[in-house]
């Protein structure tokens, strides 16, 4: 009974255990009387170096491990460790569907007549165009590395997930049920559903005032409130990141990395061409790209650490509301529909990467047609990918699909077992499209009201 009680229920079963968890503790402390002299910009890079010296400590004290997963108490570490940080983004994703909701019909019903379609239509094409670039940058650096050449083929049991038609993925973005969108965190279907809400707002205003003003001003006072559950929630972004980043460097180890090494390069430097090419549209947008990268570090960090587009949500359209001075409207829009489409990181640069790779194992011969019709399978499947770790698997399902090398999928087994380590930098690069996306159309639109952007 009592090994019961401790192993699966208290989760603590060694000292180690234990150590780990006062030492945590520990530097939430430090982090406490930090917040105190340091902005909170700094003390977020200061908590995701101290995430990564505390994750590679653990894995000192277990004397790296080639299979972490099998230790009993970096599980129950991680496991505990979750708690704090997993239960932050808990906390995010709590607010995420009502933040939307109460944002995009507070917008739609204050916007002018002719706005919203060119709103749509430029967020769309900009996510579909700079999902195509990351696509064809990724396949740039897959042949200069020429991944999957000189890499092992693994034996795995990974399997092809479902793969979902194109017209069925569209017709899954409509809110047949809003209530299950909201509880799925389909935020496409909750914009969807949020516009309509908006639209009858505008469309009854001026024969039925008296009777919607009840709901205008219910909109208005629950977009007050869940702002400031937001910010409350935001504030306590450096104690998740510390055990989010130790966690994560815990349970995967330092050995798993060395096999695929090519391939972590190969990703990490497509997402710093990618992020450049994010840069370039922002200063083409009559923004200060220093002053934008200062200001945005906040969503950046904590996609990051968190590995979710969604759950980052709250804080990228607070950073681009409060920090980047643009128009709540575009933030609510375009960041909405970047959470489940257009993916840089997730949707273009890691199926580009993966389906180079899976190539040159499998032989498949590879010439200008195959990079086409590569760029064009991954650039249309973007549409209607989840914001939620572990939905990367999914975009390279489809793509390698698309691509008829479906049978293929399990060579991409040693990929697969790292996945989160690479999910880092895919989500930032998420996010940062999305904010860059929302930049960009926010200038288009002449919203932005070209005052200098404050630093955080």
């Amino acid at each position: 009974m009592s090994n019961t009680f401790l192993s699966e229920f208290l989760l603590i079963t060694n000292i180690h255990t234990v150590l780990m968890i006062f030492l945590l503790i520990g530097v939430f402390l430090i982090i406490s009387k930090m917040s105190k002299k340091l902005k909170f910009n700094k003390l977020m890079i200061t908590s995701i170096f101290i995430g990564l010296i505390l994750g590679i400590f653990i894995q000192a004290v277990a004397k790296f491990p080639d299979d972490p997963t099998s230790i009993t108490w970096i599980n129950e570490v991680t496991a505990w460790y979750g708690l704090f940080g997993n239960g932050f983004m808990d906390l995010l994703k709590m607010i995420v569907v009502p933040l939307v909701l109460v944002s995009i019909i507070r917008v739609i019903m204050n916007m002018k007549d002719d706005n919203l379609g060119k709103l749509t239509f430029r967020s769309m094409s900009m996510f579909f165009v700079t999902t195509a670039i990351a696509a064809i940058i990724a396949i740039v650096v897959a042949n200069l590395f020429k991944l999957g050449t000189n890499l092992e083929v693994v034996n795995s049991s990974n399997e092809v997930r479902e793969i979902v038609s194109l017209p069925s993925t569209i017709r899954g973005l409509l809110p047949s049920n809003p209530v299950q969108a909201m509880a799925e965190g389909n935020t496409v279907a909750v914009v969807v559903f949020a516009v309509f809400l908006g639209l009858a707002i505008r469309r009854l205003r001026r024969k039925y005032m008296d009777i919607i003003k009840p709901f205008i001003d219910l909109v208005e006072a629950f977009y007050k409130i869940i702002v400031s559950v937001a910010i409350t929630v935001i504030k306590m972004m450096p104690y998740a990141v510390v055990p989010l980043m130790a966690s994560t460097i815990a349970s995967r180890g330092v050995k798993s990395l060395l096999d695929v090494t090519d391939f972590i390069l190969a990703l990490y430097i497509s997402v710093v061409i990618m992020f450049l090419v994010h840069i370039i549209i922002i200063a083409a947008s009559g923004m200060n790209p220093i002053t934008y990268i200062k200001n945005s570090s906040k969503a950046l960090i904590l996609a990051f650490t968190s590995r979710s587009s969604l759950g980052t949500l709250p804080v990228t359209m607070e950073v681009l509301t409060d920090n980047l001075n643009v128009d709540l409207g575009t933030a609510s829009f375009v960041t909405s529909l970047g959470s489940n489409m257009g993916m840089n990181g997730c949707a273009g640069i890691y199926p580009a990467l993966v389906s180079v790779m899976i190539a040159n194992m499998a032989g498949v011969q590879m010439n200008f047609t195959f990079y086409v019709m590569l760029i064009i399978v991954i650039t249309i499947s973007s549409l209607g990918i989840a914001g939620i770790p572990g939905t990367a698997t999914m975009a390279v399902s489809v793509v390698i699909s698309g691509m008829g090398m479906a049978s293929y999928f399990p060579l991409a087994g040693a990929i697969i077992a790292i996945d989160p380590i690479l999910d880092m930098g895919r989500t930032m690069l998420n996010v940062n499209g999305a904010m860059t996306a929302a930049v960009a159309v926010d200038n288009s639109l002449n919203r932005n009201n070209k005052k200098e952007s404050k630093v955080a």
